[in-house]
């Protein structure tokens, strides 16, 4: 005869972080199928874990890069923009009080001047 022993949550079986229960109560609740499968919660809360940690990570970096310890929204939009991938994921949202990349267009440039000889014959011939 078994003892019932401690019941272990089908996040940690799956060794996930993301709730699979709620999702799956979710899942359900929302409609999306008048089934739902066994493995569709714990593939979608895995699926939801490794995109949460892969902007976090770039975050992180971002605000390391910006000395500081806490990751706010700036640091945020800066992970999502400057990563191709998660750019064309995320390309049509808006993330609150993230601001935009800096970015100053080459026209709008100081020309820069090479030599004083060079500069000279350039204006001279414009003059023509």
């Amino acid at each position: 005869v078994k003892k019932a022993g401690k019941s272990t949550s089908r996040s940690a079986k799956a060794g996930l972080q993301f709730p699979v229960g709620r999702i799956a109560s979710l899942l359900k609740k929302g409609r999306y199928a008048s089934r739902i499968g066994a493995g569709a919660p714990v593939y979608l809360a895995a699926v939801l874990e490794y995109m949460c940690a892969e902007i976090l990570e770039l975050a992180g970096n971002a605000a390391r890069d910006n000395k500081k310890t806490r990751v706010i929204p700036r640091h945020i939009q800066l992970a999502i923009r400057n990563d191709e991938e998660l750019n064309k994921l995320l390309s049509n949202v808006t993330i609150a009080s993230g601001g935009v990349l800096p970015n100053i267009h080459q026209v709008l440039l100081p020309k820069k001047s090479d030599k004083a000889g060079k500069t000279e014959k350039g204006s001279a011939s414009q003059e023509v």
